[in-house]
């Protein structure tokens, strides 16, 4: 009976009935109430991003209940930090509108080049998707590094892009232009003595989770060293074994050991000694070697391959960093941000993954529709059109979606200075017009509304997605009509 949300009694004829907790302390929405609430709460979040939309776009300041702070404009990031007509009837046709939107959009997509001779209209797409971010003073850079990550895994016949081999890695310090693309991996450790090479090439690497020490019998003993000469035997085999565990792995033809152990000064010394860098505590990497349990089953076989291996120091400071790049049999690859602090490398994360996803996207389908509000202007004219051919109750919900995608125009007009309803009139009544959905809001204000020409492009598949998501939204929060709140003494 843990169902129930208090506890269980009978009257005086054995009728049951529940006991609710601190019910005086509650406060309950029904009905109408309830869908009130939810829509003052929709429309509460919406006034919330709203400013945060286009170029212009104006950051928000978010703190969390510990006091961590957050600076972005990312509406993704703002939403995860915040805590008359039957409504049924108004989603089913919020739901029709949407599909009716959506067939629109297949119908003025255009097809977009996408082709690994030629990266510069991707490079200029990703560049759009970064111009509102905090990166947009070396956005060129960062679309580069964006687009080269996404080709590098990209598979191609089949249309795909893994983004588990794109690794997204920070480290504070130095600037935002100081961002690189690592073909292969960067792990937080370094060479285990100073005086190793700094960098290695051709490197043959032996992943061993085995230890750098003498064996030790596994049940409880006792040594004795009565004299100096059991002292000098004891050295003498401890330094016979470290001499042997390095020999084997020199002779598979390691030139670096990675280690899941540490190991002591001592072995350290002689790993120098041999001329055999290592690195400790790590447990494995993309280099397509396999895991070596024990010194004795070393083989060339399980080796892995990386085309180069270097340390990277952050000025003065202490903090070093493995790069290991050219993987064998990996395409694995790793974007490494620089910046001044923590919530600049935050936010720079969360710009690269937008333009990440941009180029995915247009690897899986090449189709695209113009932004700058043109596609919810287009959009918006054909559910409009689409409505007036409907003679039943669902016409009405048609034009709100319609109203409801103009939003996203007036939205980037009155963040960029412009006056909204005269300039979402202007580009409305052209596009109609001139048959031309690519006529958006100038936001940069460089005198055309032709998205075309100044290249403000979305992907097909994330501007449907983005519709379909908010109509299956509308009809979630629409389906919810009973709200049980604690009062503001509980």
């Amino acid at each position: 009976m843990s169902f129930i949300p208090g506890s269980l009694g009978f009257d005086e004829f054995g009728t049951p009935f529940i006991i609710i907790k601190d019910q005086h302390k509650q406060r309950r929405l029904t009905g109408i109430d309830a869908l009130k609430s939810h829509i003052m709460a929709a429309r509460s979040i919406a006034k919330t991003l709203y400013t945060s939309l286009g170029p212009k776009g104006l950051d928000k300041m978010m703190v969390s209940s510990d006091g961590e702070v957050t600076v972005t404009n990312d509406g993704a990031t703002i939403l995860n930090m915040m805590d008359g007509i039957h409504p049924i009837r108004i989603a089913d046709g919020f739901e029709l509108a949407a599909q009716s939107a959506c067939k629109h959009l297949d119908s003025i997509a255009d097809s977009f080049p996408v082709d690994i001779n030629n990266l510069e209209p991707l490079i200029k797409t990703a560049m759009t998707t970064l111009g509102s971010k905090i990166v947009n003073k070396c956005h060129r850079q960062m679309a580069e590094i964006a687009v080269n990550a996404v080709i590098s895994v990209a598979d191609f016949d089949k249309r795909d892009v893994n983004f588990e081999l794109i690794k997204v890695q920070g480290k504070e310090g130095g600037r935002l232009e100081d961002t690189m693309l690592v073909k292969g991996v960067v792990v937080d450790k370094d060479f285990s003595h100073p005086q190793m090479p700094k960098e290695l090439k051709n490197v043959h690497l032996a992943i061993l989770t085995c230890p750098f020490e003498p064996p030790k019998p596994k049940t409880k003993h006792k040594l004795d060293v009565a004299s100096v000469e059991d002292y000098r035997a004891l050295r003498k085999y401890e330094q016979d074994t470290f001499n042997e565990m390095v020999k084997k792995v020199k002779d598979a033809g390691a030139t670096l050991a990675i280690c899941q152990w540490g190991f002591d000064d001592e072995a350290n010394h002689l790993l120098l000694k041999h001329e055999l860098p290592a690195v400790r505590w790590l447990i494995a990497i993309a280099t397509g070697g396999r895991i070596i349990p024990r010194f004795e089953e070393v083989s060339k076989e399980k080796l892995g391959y990386a085309g180069k291996v270097s340390e990277l120091s952050f000025g003065t400071t202490k903090d070093k960093m493995l790069v290991i790049e050219e993987c064998k049999n990996s395409r694995a690859v790793t974007i490494f941000i620089r910046g001044g602090n923590k919530m600049i490398i935050e936010e720079a994360k969360r710009s690269i993954h937008d333009a990440l996803c941009v180029v995915r996207n247009l690897v899986q389908d090449n189709r695209i529709v113009y932004g700058g509000g043109a596609a919810e202007i287009s959009c918006a004219i054909a559910v409009s059109t689409e409505a007036d051919k409907i003679s039943s109750i669902e016409q009405y919900a048609y034009r709100a979606f319609a109203d409801a995608l103009e939003s996203v125009p007036l939205a980037l007009a009155e963040n960029s200075g412009l006056s909204p309803i005269d300039t979402l009139t202007q580009v409305r009544a052209r596009q109609i017009k001139e048959n031309n959905p690519a006529l958006g809001i100038d936001c940069m204000l460089v005198g055309t509304n032709d998205m075309k020409e100044q290249n403000v492009i979305e992907t097909l598949h994330s501007k449907k997605q983005q519709i379909i998501l908010a109509a299956q939204l509308v009809k979630m929060i629409l389906k919810i009509d009973d709200v049980r709140v604690p009062g503001e003494d509980f």
